[in-house]
């Protein structure tokens, strides 16, 4: 019996939870009966958690559920091995796997509140070192955790991330004259550098979707120019009507571990403009167009061109959808399972 950490149902849908809960589907769909997905009372995704036959256990939640409730229940079943799909993990519970996403909180403190980047850089590096095994999403961050934690080669496999399948081209959605950028509001996203290039082609309209999180240093979207819209967060069927009608898609962040928005955008037709760093040139390869998310004029050059250029927007849509073959959810559960099977 494989047991997984659930706990990622009770927080809101970023990229590690919707890793998280594709992931899931798969292995649920894979390995039946032979899966069991645990979850303190406090779950937000209801309908995911009947889709995923979640079972409710301990009295806590968040971290104390995880370090508390959660070994203890396991150790009452006979220690089975736990996944663990969503960063953290219990720290004192040995039969596990973790999954890491990105060492931002390593490498960039400054960009989380203090409770988040102390807890974190204190779980992470023990989690890491006394797990059986360590999944990542991508070889950027694979190479990085080698690097950074000394782990070994052997110990850390990477297992890429893909776009829910409702994310698709609709011929009905009509090209509308808006950029679209997307992501949670937290400073690796690169947005202040984008609202500024707005404020100065006015011209154009940036519309933004992301959700406020209280872990990451705050952005004030209150007050924007006519032409930036920030429409908080959106559900998927309006997300993906909005990468249909969007002229393309931005994403000028400092840091990733994977980037699922661009493979979202690329299937429902959208050109992707995305930064040169970390993981993202690994995701895009040569489908996206690419700026150096430090240099503003860099950026608000490729934008201007993105806009001017018709032809360019075709080659970049139909790269895309050659891109986005690349990746699967099915296979990466697969992957997973294989990894599992050798550790037994």
């Amino acid at each position: 019996m494989l047991i997984v950490n659930s706990r990622f149902l009770t927080q809101n849908i970023t990229g590690v939870q919707r890793f998280a809960i594709e992931i899931s589907k798969q292995l649920r769909k894979l390995l039946g009966d032979k899966v069991q997905f645990v979850a303190p009372q406090n779950i937000l995704h209801v309908e995911l958690a009947k889709e995923l036959d979640v079972k409710i256990i301990g009295k806590n939640t968040g971290h104390l559920w995880e370090q508390i409730d959660l070994p203890k229940y396991l150790k009452s079943i006979g220690s089975p091995l736990l996944l663990n799909l969503a960063n953290t993990a219990p720290l004192f519970y040995k039969n596990k796997i973790v999954t890491v996403y990105d060492l931002a909180f390593y490498h960039h403190p400054e960009w989380f509140s203090r409770t988040f980047s102390f807890s974190y850089n204190f779980l992470i590096p023990k989690i890491l070192k006394n797990s059986k095994h360590v999944f990542t999403d991508s070889n950027y961050v694979r190479n990085d955790i080698i690097t950074s934690y000394k782990i070994k080669k052997n110990k850390i496999t990477t297992i890429y991330g893909s776009k829910s399948d409702i994310f698709r081209k609709n011929i009905e959605e009509k090209k509308e004259e808006f950029v679209l950028a997307v992501g949670s509001i937290d400073p690796r996203k690169n947005l202040a550098t984008l609202i500024d290039i707005f404020k100065e082609l006015k011209n154009i309209q940036l519309v933004i979707v992301g959700q406020e999180n209280k872990v990451f240093s705050s952005l004030d979207v209150t007050e924007l120019p006519k032409n930036i819209v920030f429409t908080g967060y959106v559900n998927d069927n309006e997300l993906v009507s909005l990468y249909n009608r969007a002229e393309f898609f931005v994403y000028p962040s400092f840091f990733e571990g994977f980037g699922i928005p661009p493979l979202e955008a690329q299937s429902c037709g959208c050109p992707v403009l995305s930064s040169n760093t970390t993981s993202l040139p690994e995701v895009g390869g040569d489908s996206f167009l690419y700026c150096n998310p430090y240099d503003k004029i860099d950026i608000k050059t490729k934008i201007i061109d993105l806009i001017e250029d018709e032809k360019l927007k075709k080659v970049l849509i139909q790269k895309g959808f050659e891109n986005i073959k690349r990746f699967s959810w099915e296979e990466s559960a697969k992957k997973i399972i294989k990894i599992i099977e050798g550790l037994k």
